[in-house]
């Protein structure tokens, strides 16, 4: 499955990334294209355990039954799906700079390998091994992605 301990994927990740321009528009949904740069990177600080949001009540009753659903497969996130408080943007933060942070991110990530995966479990799916977090990482960034056009 396409995850980002993969380098072709990790490769693949930072050229779209570096194909948004600050004028990038939302195929769907109400994000501009900084506010999505930085979803992006708090997603994976949260893989990382930089960031740990608590877990949402409905995940604890449902995350165990849709996480084989999303991080079992190589299909994409559908679109507008719902998301936790921690991730949602506020304002419009500046795109170089968040476009710059998510690449940094992605490469590093990807160059830590499963070692660098949070025990911390996920607000919704709850606990996550190192190979899920970064599937589920990959078909985030990916998500994102598909929603600005690239």
């Amino acid at each position: 499955m396409k995850n980002l301990f993969d380098a072709a994927r990790v490769q693949e990740v930072v050229q779209r990334i570096r194909h948004l321009t600050s004028g990038s528009a939302p195929i769907w949904g109400k994000m501009t294209v900084s506010q999505m740069l930085a979803h992006c990177s708090v997603g994976i600080e949260t893989a990382t355990g930089e960031k740990k949001p608590p877990r949402m009540g409905v995940g604890r009753l449902l995350g165990p039954l849709v996480k084989p659903l999303v991080v079992g497969n190589d299909k994409p996130i559908r679109k507008n799906s719902p998301t936790a408080p921690i991730f949602i943007i506020k304002g419009d933060p500046e795109f170089e700079t968040e476009q710059a942070r998510l690449s940094s991110l992605v490469e590093s990530f990807g160059a830590a390998g499963p070692s660098c995966c949070t025990d911390h479990p996920h607000s919704f799916f709850g606990r996550m091994n190192p190979d899920e977090w970064a599937i589920l990482m990959y078909k985030h960034v990916d998500h994102h992605l598909r929603q600005f056009g690239v």
